[in-house]
């Protein structure tokens, strides 16, 4: 027996009409015509019959009737001959297919502008604006530091061009980026690596160029593709050009990425700059604070201001020659840096002074030298270099890196006990093993670090310092320990960084509770891709986390605003040459009595050193600064105590 269909007189209704608007526009039409007249005409009839002053004929009233349709529906409504009232008819038909022709093609012409401009895919005409291209997590602190970098000029704008939805980049911005302030963010649709579509961001007026790296393995290919595609679209060099900055990932694909972006631009490594922080910060706990100050445009930076007054002096007097920024360099004409130029160095004509101050207007000169007391200065030898010993838990590409730069670090005699996975001290941690190393012994154990038997049996609170890094190779989801199945429940991701990152947190959970445990505080140093992992880790208050995701975009920014910078990071985050230290302040100045800070420098500035800043032990886990002030006034009197620190600029 067939089943009958009980469906409502809506849908049935619906039904009849989807029908009737498939049938095509010639079909469409003829019925919405008798739809209009079968509304139309018994309306009209009731106007007519029920209007007092109508023709009292029939005739009459069909005439008035007649009037009142053509009216209704714009065909005149005309009333004479018959052959008058069709010609009437016809010129009205006309006239109304005309117009209605012309209104759908303005309408669709409004629409199509309307859809091209919600695609991106319209040119932006700027000058001098900043552009970036492709889309990653780190689109967002790079906004977020140029929009604070571009606070104090009136009209800036940034141009963002990737592969996505423009109305998606645009409403992602302004959840990440909240704050725009006089900034305009304009975002475009296209692919970075077409030399056509990159003129939609119109990178040949631009004051600065930025290739973030995309995620994944092939984001550093897709990185030197961009930067060609770049130099086609924007072929030629000369003055005025825009300032490129871009990021490879992988150290291997370094060299690559710079011939691509020719001899004016700069291409950082992200592997080698995490590496060389990584150990930078495990030998001097607290020197992530640092960097993070310098680094973004929030607080101090660095700036070149002119030697005005101190042209033909000694670079020495210059270190007092400012009450609020800090003199650290020379930046000579050539365009060469010269960091913490010996103090009897005379400063040339067209040399200026690289200075951290708070913005590029708030280095004014002010002589302190008044200010230093020269009973409150040591004389301190220098600290003999002990052997240490050092654990690095896990493996990825940047260990072998972290490794090669420890050996031109640590003094001779120091250990190092790489904890990971099995197959990675295998396959990967031999060939390291085997390189030649003067000062480091380095020897491999078989574990996971998310197992707290394992980081149990290590006796973490023995070492001097513990570098924390995340497993991003195939092998550690192949991994078949409980600990690391309880690390997949946290969050069954399949992102290579954001597992890392999840493995990390729970090894520095375990971490923690070996240090209350010993009730010793660990001396961590730890390496992130999200910086809201970061927010989520469980270590006490003023931890060092070298985040690379952040690391990176602070840098671009930096060099794209001052192209100077990249000399200056690049000797900063290298073994040789000059770079930041965290020294004990009573090596310095004396203990236990209140000084100026002018004292302080003039005591580095005999060891040939500048002094930027300071750290307090007391209020090391206390934010927001957690003990670290950079640059204060020299003029400021400050109390130092047997375990705080003088921040300054020397030689390795």
């Amino acid at each position: 027996m067939a089943q009958q269909h009980t469906t409502s007189l809506r849908l049935r209704l619906r039904y009849r009409f989807d029908h009737l608007v498939s049938g095509g526009t010639t079909a469409l039409i003829g019925w919405l015509a008798l739809a209009c007249l079968a509304v139309v005409v018994p309306a009209s009839m009731v106007l007519v019959w029920s209007d007092r002053a109508a023709p009292a004929t029939l005739s009459g009233r069909l005439t008035a009737v007649w009037v009142s349709v053509g009216q209704t529906l714009k065909i005149g409504g005309a009333v004479g001959s018959p052959l008058y009232v069709l010609a009437s008819v016809s010129l009205a038909l006309v006239a109304l297919l005309f117009v209605s022709t012309l209104v759908s093609l303005i309408t669709t012409g409004i629409n199509r502008r309307i859809m091209s401009l919600r695609l991106g895919h319209s040119t932006v005409l700027e000058t001098r604006h900043t552009v970036v291209l492709g889309w990653s997590d780190q689109v967002f602190p790079v906004i977020g530091e140029l929009v604070a970098a571009h606070a104090n000029q009136r009209r800036s704008a940034i141009a963002v061009l990737a592969p996505q939805d423009k109305v998606w980049m645009e409403d992602e911005i302004s959840t990440r980026v909240r704050d725009h302030g006089r900034t305009r963010i304009i975002c475009r649709n296209g692919s970075t690596t077409d030399p056509t579509e990159l003129c939609r961001v119109s990178p040949r007026t631009a004051k600065a160029v930025l290739v973030l790296p995309p995620t994944g393995d092939t984001g550093d290919a897709h990185v030197v593709k961009t930067l060609l595609a770049l130099d086609a679209a924007v072929p030629g060099s000369g003055e005025g050009e825009a300032v490129v900055v871009a990021a490879v990932r992988d150290s291997r694909n370094h060299m690559t990425a710079r011939l691509a972006a020719g001899p004016t631009g700069h291409v950082l490594c992200v592997d080698d700059i995490v590496a060389r922080l990584l150990v930078q910060t495990a030998r001097q706990p607290g020197l992530s604070l640092v960097y993070s100050e310098l680094l973004d445009f929030e607080g101090d930076e660095f700036y070149p201001v002119a030697a005005e007054g101190l042209t033909g002096r000694p670079f020495g007097e210059a270190l007092l020659s400012f009450a609020t920024s800090s003199a650290v360099g020379l930046l000579h004409s050539d365009g060469s840096v010269t960091l913490n130029p010996d103090p009897g160095a005379v400063i040339g004509p067209a040399d200026r002074i690289i200075v951290i101050s708070q913005d590029d207007d708030t280095a004014v000169r002010a002589d302190v030298a008044s200010h230093v007391e020269e009973a409150a200065i040591v004389t301190a030898g220098p600290r003999i270099a002990q052997a240490e010993r050092l654990l690095l838990l896990g493996w990825n590409r940047r260990a072998p890196l972290v490794i090669e730069q420890l050996d031109q670090y640590v003094s001779p005699g120091t250990t190092l006990d790489v904890v990971a996975l099995g197959e990675y001290a295998a396959t990967r941690g031999a060939p390291v093993v085997t390189a030649t190393r003067s000062r480091l012994d380095v020897s491999f154990h078989d574990g996971d670090i998310t197992d707290p038997l394992t980081l149990a049996k290590l006796d973490v609170p023995s070492y001097d310092s513990v570098i924390v890094i995340g497993e991003t190779e195939p092998a550690a989801s192949a991994c078949g320990s409980a600990s690391d199945a309880h690390a997949v429940a946290l969050a069954p991701v399949t992102d290579p960084q954001a597992r890392a990152d999840d493995r990390t947190l729970v090894a520095l959970l375990h971490l923690r509770a070996l240090g209350d445990a010993a009730q010793r505080e660990l001396a961590l140093t730890t390496e992130m891709s999200d910086d809201g992992n970061r927010l989520l880790a469980p270590a006490r208050g003023g931890a060092d986390f070298i985040v690379s995701g952040r690391l990176i975009s602070l840098l671009m920014t930096q060099i794209s605003e001052s192209p100077y910078l990249a000399e200056v990071f690049e000797e900063l985050f290298k073994a040789e040459g000059h770079e930041f230290h965290l020294k004990p302040a009573a090596d310095y100045v004396r203990a236990g009595h209140e000084v100026s800070f002018a004292t302080a420098v003039e005591s580095a500035r005999r060891r040939r050193e500048c002094a930027v800043g300071y750290r307090l032990r007391a209020r090391s886990a206390t934010g927001p600064d957690y003990g670290v002030r950079i640059n204060p006034d020299k003029r400021q009197r400050v109390r130092f105590s047997e375990q705080d620190w003088l921040i300054v600029l020397a030689e390795s």
